[in-house]
């Protein structure tokens, strides 16, 4: 499969992502008697993941996210020549998911994008009010975790078939125990698409869930390889 066609695969996930998961925290997480909650986000996210796993896998690997493209590169699954090209359509999936969802939100009276828009943030904007340190180990561990999931699931060693299944429902409860901490990144696609039209505070904070994740990812890669690697 050509690169163009996997990057394009990427671009229509990581919109699914974005539009799918923060579309359930905009449109249907507070809405009155009737809202999903922290745990409806959490499992609309973990569907993105589980929905677009069956539908590109087999295509483009189904990454949706920078992290985990990076993750792979460093576990030796994904070649790094091809690592810009899917960051690119990433990042542009979650723009374009999130431009989306702009349009939908905003045609609610009263609709503020100010109010966060399914932002990542720390400090005053994070949910519970975490500080940056703690926000920070948060989004590594979880990215870590969340690329470990990835690793060993899709080792040719694991039952083939249910990698997706693993890493929807480990993806769900990533965001279960985040989402009061910093809304729950783990992806800076994720994070990007919703910053941008924030703007402000969201635009100032968005470093952190570029590093973080990376950072989290790039040492789950390190760790599988070097403790279960089937050759250690």
């Amino acid at each position: 499969m050509s690169i163009r066609k996997r990057s394009v695969a990427e671009f229509f996930g990581t919109f699914w992502l974005v539009f799918g998961g923060c579309g359930a925290a905009v449109l249907a997480a507070a809405f009155p008697g009737l809202g999903i909650g922290f745990a409806g986000v959490a499992l609309a996210f973990g569907l993105t993941v589980l929905t677009m796993a069956y539908a590109i896998g087999h295509i483009s690997g189904c990454h949706l996210n920078p992290a985990v493209s990076v993750g792979l590169v460093v576990g030796r699954r994904f070649p790094a020549s091809e690592l810009l090209p899917y960051v690119i359509a990433q990042v542009l999936g979650g723009l374009a998911g999130a431009g989306v969802l702009y349009v939908i939100a905003s045609g609610r009276d009263g609709f503020d994008v100010t109010a966060g828009f399914a932002s990542n943030g720390y400090a005053a904007h994070s949910p519970g009010g975490y500080s940056l340190g703690a926000c920070l180990v948060a989004e590594i561990v979880l990215t870590f975790f969340f690329l470990m999931i990835i690793l060993g699931s899709t080792d040719k060693r694991a039952p083939q078939g249910f990698a997706p299944i693993a890493i929807g429902l480990g993806l769900t409860l990533i965001h279960l125990i985040g989402i009061p901490v910093t809304n729950l990144s783990v992806n800076p696609a994720r994070s990007t698409g919703p910053a941008i039209f924030v703007g402000g505070w969201a635009i100032g904070q968005l470093w952190l869930f570029w590093v973080a994740p990376i950072v989290g990812a790039a040492a789950a890669g390190v760790v599988y390889n070097a403790v279960f690697s089937e050759y250690v």
